[in-house]
Protein backbone atom coordinates (compact mmCIF):
# COMPACT_ATOMS: atom_id res chain seq x y z
CA UNK A 1 0.00 0.00 0.00
CA UNK A 2 1.26 3.13 -0.50
CA UNK A 3 1.28 5.90 1.71
CA UNK A 4 -0.14 9.58 1.73
CA UNK A 5 0.37 12.26 4.38
CA UNK A 6 -2.03 14.84 5.71
CA UNK A 7 -1.01 17.89 7.36
CA UNK A 8 -3.90 16.79 9.54
CA UNK A 9 -6.31 14.33 10.22
CA UNK A 10 -8.44 13.22 7.01
CA UNK A 11 -12.28 13.27 7.57
CA UNK A 12 -14.41 10.10 7.21
CA UNK A 13 -15.97 11.50 4.34
CA UNK A 14 -13.26 12.02 1.99
CA UNK A 15 -11.24 8.22 2.94
CA UNK A 16 -13.53 6.28 -0.03
CA UNK A 17 -11.11 8.11 -2.13
CA UNK A 18 -8.04 6.45 -1.66
CA UNK A 19 -8.66 3.53 1.07
CA UNK A 20 -8.51 1.10 -1.95
CA UNK A 21 -4.69 1.99 -2.74
CA UNK A 22 -3.19 3.79 -0.23
CA UNK A 23 -3.15 4.51 3.89
CA UNK A 24 -3.39 7.77 5.31
CA UNK A 25 -0.57 9.01 7.62
CA UNK A 26 -0.97 12.61 9.33
CA UNK A 27 1.70 13.98 12.30
CA UNK A 28 -1.06 13.71 14.86
CA UNK A 29 0.10 13.80 18.46
CA UNK A 30 3.66 14.49 17.41
CA UNK A 31 3.06 17.84 15.26
CA UNK A 32 3.78 20.10 18.08
CA UNK A 33 7.00 18.47 18.28
CA UNK A 34 7.47 17.76 14.90
CA UNK A 35 5.07 18.69 12.44
CA UNK A 36 6.66 16.37 9.42
CA UNK A 37 6.13 13.33 11.64
CA UNK A 38 5.96 10.21 9.21
CA UNK A 39 6.46 12.42 6.05
CA UNK A 40 9.62 10.17 5.27
CA UNK A 41 7.04 7.14 4.75
CA UNK A 42 4.75 9.19 2.20
CA UNK A 43 4.18 8.38 -1.34
CA UNK A 44 2.15 11.68 -1.46
CA UNK A 45 1.55 14.77 0.15
CA UNK A 46 -1.66 16.85 0.36
CA UNK A 47 -0.39 19.89 0.96
CA UNK A 48 -2.10 23.21 2.75
CA UNK A 49 -0.42 25.76 4.45
CA UNK A 50 2.89 23.93 5.38
CA UNK A 51 6.63 24.34 3.94
CA UNK A 52 7.72 22.23 1.76
CA UNK A 53 10.99 23.47 1.23
CA UNK A 54 14.61 21.45 0.37
CA UNK A 55 15.24 20.53 4.08
CA UNK A 56 11.80 18.80 4.56
CA UNK A 57 12.03 17.08 0.74
CA UNK A 58 15.00 15.75 1.80
CA UNK A 59 13.45 13.97 5.03
CA UNK A 60 11.09 12.06 2.36
CA UNK A 61 13.07 9.94 -0.14
CA UNK A 62 9.96 8.40 -0.96
CA UNK A 63 7.82 10.88 -2.48
CA UNK A 64 6.18 10.72 -5.93
CA UNK A 65 4.06 14.34 -5.50
CA UNK A 66 3.03 16.77 -3.70
CA UNK A 67 -0.68 18.04 -4.41
CA UNK A 68 -1.44 21.62 -3.31
CA UNK A 69 -4.86 22.49 -2.42
CA UNK A 70 -5.54 25.75 -3.95
CA UNK A 71 -4.35 27.79 -6.72
CA UNK A 72 -1.20 29.52 -5.04
CA UNK A 73 1.70 27.39 -4.49
CA UNK A 74 4.23 29.63 -3.24
CA UNK A 75 5.19 27.43 0.35
CA UNK A 76 6.27 24.55 -2.39
CA UNK A 77 10.03 25.00 -3.33
CA UNK A 78 9.16 23.76 -6.99
CA UNK A 79 12.64 23.50 -8.08
CA UNK A 80 13.67 21.39 -4.93
CA UNK A 81 10.82 19.20 -6.17
CA UNK A 82 11.89 18.98 -9.32
CA UNK A 83 15.30 18.34 -8.27
CA UNK A 84 14.83 15.22 -6.79
CA UNK A 85 11.98 13.69 -9.71
CA UNK A 86 8.86 14.88 -7.20
CA UNK A 87 5.73 16.08 -8.98
CA UNK A 88 3.87 19.16 -7.98
CA UNK A 89 0.19 19.89 -8.45
CA UNK A 90 -1.85 22.59 -7.76
CA UNK A 91 -5.51 22.88 -7.78
CA UNK A 92 -6.29 25.73 -9.97
CA UNK A 93 -10.01 25.36 -10.47
CA UNK A 94 -10.85 24.26 -7.26
CA UNK A 95 -11.18 28.01 -5.79
CA UNK A 96 -12.46 30.03 -8.67
CA UNK A 97 -15.84 30.57 -8.07
CA UNK A 98 -15.63 31.05 -4.13
CA UNK A 99 -13.03 33.83 -4.17
CA UNK A 100 -14.44 35.58 -6.93
CA UNK A 101 -17.28 36.18 -4.77
CA UNK A 102 -15.61 37.20 -1.60
CA UNK A 103 -13.72 39.62 -4.06
CA UNK A 104 -16.58 40.64 -5.19
CA UNK A 105 -18.26 41.01 -1.62
CA UNK A 106 -14.93 42.61 -0.55
CA UNK A 107 -16.16 45.55 -2.82
CA UNK A 108 -19.65 45.64 -1.99
CA UNK A 109 -18.76 45.86 1.99
CA UNK A 110 -16.21 48.51 1.31
CA UNK A 111 -18.02 50.66 -1.52
CA UNK A 112 -21.19 50.60 0.77
CA UNK A 113 -18.81 51.20 3.82
CA UNK A 114 -20.68 48.48 5.32
CA UNK A 115 -18.14 47.69 8.71
CA UNK A 116 -18.26 52.38 9.10
CA UNK A 117 -21.94 52.32 9.24
CA UNK A 118 -22.63 49.29 11.33
CA UNK A 119 -19.72 50.94 14.20
CA UNK A 120 -21.16 54.40 13.90
CA UNK A 121 -24.65 52.63 14.52
CA UNK A 122 -22.80 50.45 17.81
CA UNK A 123 -21.21 53.77 18.77
CA UNK A 124 -24.68 55.86 18.41
CA UNK A 125 -26.94 53.59 20.82
CA UNK A 126 -23.84 53.13 23.07
CA UNK A 127 -24.06 56.71 23.72
CA UNK A 128 -27.39 57.35 23.75
CA UNK A 129 -27.28 60.25 20.99
CA UNK A 130 -29.36 60.31 18.43
CA UNK A 131 -27.39 61.17 15.67
CA UNK A 132 -28.34 61.92 11.60
CA UNK A 133 -26.70 58.52 10.21
CA UNK A 134 -28.57 58.89 7.09
CA UNK A 135 -27.11 62.46 6.15
CA UNK A 136 -23.17 61.81 7.47
CA UNK A 137 -23.67 58.33 5.46
CA UNK A 138 -21.05 57.87 2.44
CA UNK A 139 -20.93 55.02 0.31
CA UNK A 140 -20.35 54.10 -3.67
CA UNK A 141 -22.40 52.49 -5.90
CA UNK A 142 -20.76 50.19 -8.32
CA UNK A 143 -22.74 50.68 -11.48
CA UNK A 144 -21.00 52.97 -13.87
CA UNK A 145 -18.14 52.64 -12.23
CA UNK A 146 -14.42 51.27 -13.37
CA UNK A 147 -13.11 47.91 -11.69
CA UNK A 148 -9.04 47.57 -12.71
CA UNK A 149 -8.12 43.77 -12.64
CA UNK A 150 -4.67 43.18 -11.87
CA UNK A 151 -4.30 39.18 -13.23
CA UNK A 152 -7.16 37.57 -15.65
CA UNK A 153 -6.56 34.21 -15.03
CA UNK A 154 -9.12 32.12 -13.26
CA UNK A 155 -10.48 34.16 -10.77
CA UNK A 156 -10.02 37.35 -12.07
CA UNK A 157 -12.12 36.17 -15.27
CA UNK A 158 -14.62 35.11 -12.81
CA UNK A 159 -14.75 38.48 -11.13
CA UNK A 160 -14.88 40.02 -14.41
CA UNK A 161 -17.96 38.14 -15.21
CA UNK A 162 -20.02 39.30 -12.06
CA UNK A 163 -18.31 43.09 -11.78
CA UNK A 164 -19.92 43.41 -15.76
CA UNK A 165 -23.38 41.87 -15.25
CA UNK A 166 -23.81 44.33 -12.39
CA UNK A 167 -23.09 47.75 -14.71
CA UNK A 168 -19.83 47.77 -14.05
CA UNK A 169 -16.70 48.85 -16.91
CA UNK A 170 -13.70 46.68 -16.66
CA UNK A 171 -10.52 47.19 -17.76
CA UNK A 172 -7.43 44.76 -16.88
CA UNK A 173 -3.67 44.85 -16.68
CA UNK A 174 -2.07 40.83 -17.49
CA UNK A 175 0.80 40.81 -20.09
CA UNK A 176 0.80 36.67 -19.70
CA UNK A 177 -2.81 36.58 -21.16
CA UNK A 178 -3.62 36.53 -24.79
CA UNK A 179 -6.05 39.10 -26.61
CA UNK A 180 -8.64 36.70 -27.26
CA UNK A 181 -9.21 36.22 -23.43
CA UNK A 182 -9.41 39.83 -23.57
CA UNK A 183 -12.39 40.00 -26.00
CA UNK A 184 -13.75 36.76 -24.84
CA UNK A 185 -14.47 38.04 -21.50
CA UNK A 186 -15.40 41.39 -22.46
CA UNK A 187 -12.83 43.17 -20.93
CA UNK A 188 -10.80 46.33 -22.03
CA UNK A 189 -6.78 45.74 -21.89
CA UNK A 190 -4.72 48.34 -20.58
CA UNK A 191 -1.64 49.35 -21.69
CA UNK A 192 0.10 49.36 -18.65
CA UNK A 193 -0.34 48.76 -14.99
CA UNK A 194 -0.07 52.72 -14.10
CA UNK A 195 -2.86 52.95 -16.36
CA UNK A 196 -4.95 51.25 -15.28
CA UNK A 197 -3.99 51.58 -11.74
CA UNK A 198 -4.85 55.54 -12.42
CA UNK A 199 -8.40 55.04 -14.06
CA UNK A 200 -9.52 52.89 -11.69
CA UNK A 201 -12.32 53.30 -9.12
CA UNK A 202 -11.90 49.54 -7.94
CA UNK A 203 -8.45 47.38 -7.88
CA UNK A 204 -8.65 43.72 -7.61
CA UNK A 205 -5.14 41.42 -7.33
CA UNK A 206 -5.93 37.89 -8.72
CA UNK A 207 -1.77 37.32 -9.75
CA UNK A 208 0.82 34.12 -8.32
CA UNK A 209 3.18 35.54 -5.94
CA UNK A 210 6.43 35.44 -7.09
CA UNK A 211 9.97 37.72 -7.30
CA UNK A 212 8.10 39.76 -9.95
CA UNK A 213 4.43 40.52 -8.05
CA UNK A 214 6.33 40.79 -4.23
CA UNK A 215 5.19 43.95 -3.14
CA UNK A 216 3.89 45.25 -6.48
CA UNK A 217 1.88 47.17 -4.61
CA UNK A 218 4.08 49.48 -3.28
CA UNK A 219 4.20 53.65 -1.95
CA UNK A 220 4.92 54.28 -5.68
CA UNK A 221 1.73 52.30 -6.87
CA UNK A 222 -0.80 53.55 -4.28
CA UNK A 223 0.13 56.99 -5.57
CA UNK A 224 -0.57 56.15 -9.14
CA UNK A 225 -4.16 54.98 -8.29
CA UNK A 226 -7.22 56.99 -8.72
CA UNK A 227 -7.66 59.79 -5.60
CA UNK A 228 -11.01 57.81 -3.64
CA UNK A 229 -10.50 54.57 -5.00
CA UNK A 230 -10.71 51.02 -3.26
CA UNK A 231 -8.42 48.40 -3.16
CA UNK A 232 -8.79 44.75 -2.95
CA UNK A 233 -6.60 42.14 -2.26
CA UNK A 234 -7.50 38.22 -2.15
CA UNK A 235 -4.57 36.89 -3.94
CA UNK A 236 -1.67 36.70 -1.58
CA UNK A 237 -0.26 39.07 1.58
CA UNK A 238 3.09 38.97 -0.26
CA UNK A 239 2.09 41.47 -3.00
CA UNK A 240 1.23 44.65 -0.88
CA UNK A 241 3.43 46.91 0.88
CA UNK A 242 1.45 47.02 4.31
CA UNK A 243 2.97 50.18 5.17
CA UNK A 244 2.43 52.02 2.21
CA UNK A 245 -1.14 50.55 2.23
CA UNK A 246 -1.71 52.38 5.31
CA UNK A 247 -0.31 55.75 4.18
CA UNK A 248 -2.25 55.87 1.45
CA UNK A 249 -5.53 55.26 3.74
CA UNK A 250 -4.28 57.81 6.40
CA UNK A 251 -4.10 60.28 3.64
CA UNK A 252 -7.13 60.26 2.01
CA UNK A 253 -5.66 58.92 -1.28
CA UNK A 254 -8.02 55.55 -0.95
CA UNK A 255 -11.38 55.06 0.32
CA UNK A 256 -10.87 51.90 1.57
CA UNK A 257 -9.60 48.46 1.44
CA UNK A 258 -10.79 45.03 1.66
CA UNK A 259 -8.30 42.27 2.14
CA UNK A 260 -8.32 37.94 2.28
CA UNK A 261 -5.20 38.07 3.04
CA UNK A 262 -1.81 39.63 4.88
CA UNK A 263 1.52 39.39 5.36
CA UNK A 264 2.15 37.92 8.04
CA UNK A 265 -1.19 35.29 8.24
CA UNK A 266 -3.07 36.28 10.69
CA UNK A 267 -2.02 40.02 10.92
CA UNK A 268 0.00 40.78 14.26
CA UNK A 269 -2.28 42.10 16.74
CA UNK A 270 -0.53 45.80 16.55
CA UNK A 271 -1.15 46.29 12.83
CA UNK A 272 -2.64 49.75 11.96
CA UNK A 273 -4.97 48.03 9.44
CA UNK A 274 -6.66 46.51 12.05
CA UNK A 275 -9.64 48.73 13.77
CA UNK A 276 -10.44 50.61 10.56
CA UNK A 277 -13.80 51.88 9.93
CA UNK A 278 -12.67 51.24 5.99
CA UNK A 279 -11.14 48.62 5.76
CA UNK A 280 -12.55 44.76 5.98
CA UNK A 281 -10.41 42.27 6.68
CA UNK A 282 -10.98 38.52 6.33
CA UNK A 283 -8.69 36.07 7.62
CA UNK A 284 -7.52 33.78 4.25
CA UNK A 285 -11.02 32.46 4.05
CA UNK A 286 -12.07 33.06 0.45
CA UNK A 287 -12.37 29.69 -1.12
CA UNK A 288 -13.42 28.32 2.42
CA UNK A 289 -17.34 27.97 1.40
CA UNK A 290 -19.33 24.82 1.79
CA UNK A 291 -18.63 24.13 -1.90
CA UNK A 292 -15.64 25.43 -1.94
CA UNK A 293 -13.73 23.78 0.95
CA UNK A 294 -14.49 19.89 -0.61
CA UNK A 295 -13.47 20.82 -3.83
CA UNK A 296 -10.02 22.07 -3.14
CA UNK A 297 -9.18 18.84 -1.31
CA UNK A 298 -10.70 16.34 -3.72
CA UNK A 299 -9.25 18.19 -6.51
CA UNK A 300 -5.40 17.60 -4.63
CA UNK A 301 -6.64 14.21 -3.86
CA UNK A 302 -7.97 13.22 -7.35
CA UNK A 303 -4.16 13.60 -8.57
CA UNK A 304 -2.19 12.41 -6.54
CA UNK A 305 -4.66 9.36 -7.11
CA UNK A 306 -3.70 9.18 -10.77
CA UNK A 307 0.01 9.53 -9.82
CA UNK A 308 0.17 6.36 -7.53
CA UNK A 309 -1.86 4.64 -10.30
CA UNK A 310 1.10 5.55 -12.62
CA UNK A 311 -0.99 8.44 -14.90
CA UNK A 312 -0.04 12.32 -15.72
CA UNK A 313 -2.41 14.08 -13.40
CA UNK A 314 -3.54 17.34 -15.39
CA UNK A 315 -2.16 20.16 -13.33
CA UNK A 316 1.54 19.48 -13.35
CA UNK A 317 3.45 22.28 -12.25
CA UNK A 318 7.23 20.82 -13.51
CA UNK A 319 6.20 18.92 -16.54
CA UNK A 320 9.21 18.04 -17.20
CA UNK A 321 10.10 15.83 -14.32
CA UNK A 322 7.40 13.52 -15.40
CA UNK A 323 9.28 10.77 -17.38
CA UNK A 324 11.41 10.66 -14.15
CA UNK A 325 8.54 10.09 -12.09
CA UNK A 326 7.06 7.63 -13.61
CA UNK A 327 10.35 5.77 -13.24
CA UNK A 328 10.23 6.24 -9.80
CA UNK A 329 6.31 4.69 -9.78
CA UNK A 330 7.25 1.90 -11.54
CA UNK A 331 10.36 0.40 -9.51
CA UNK A 332 7.63 0.89 -6.11
CA UNK A 333 5.71 -2.01 -8.11
CA UNK A 334 8.70 -3.85 -7.90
Amino acid sequence: MYKIWFEKTVPDEYRYMFENIADGICPGDQAQRDPYHQLAEAHGVIAGGRAYDAAALDGAPNLLIIARTGVGYDTVDVPAATARDIAVVNAPDAPTISTAEQAVTLMMTVARNIKGISNELDRMLASGVRKDIWGAYVAWEMHNTQLGIVGLGRIGGHVSGIANAIGMKVVAYDPYIADERFAMLGVEKADSLEDLLASSDFVSLHLPLNDETYKLMNAERFAQMKPGAVFINVSRGGHVDEAALTAALDSGRLFGAGLDVTDPEPPLSGNPLLGRDNVVITPHVASATVAGRPRLFIHAMEQVIQVLKGERPPHLLNPEVWAAVRVRWEATRG
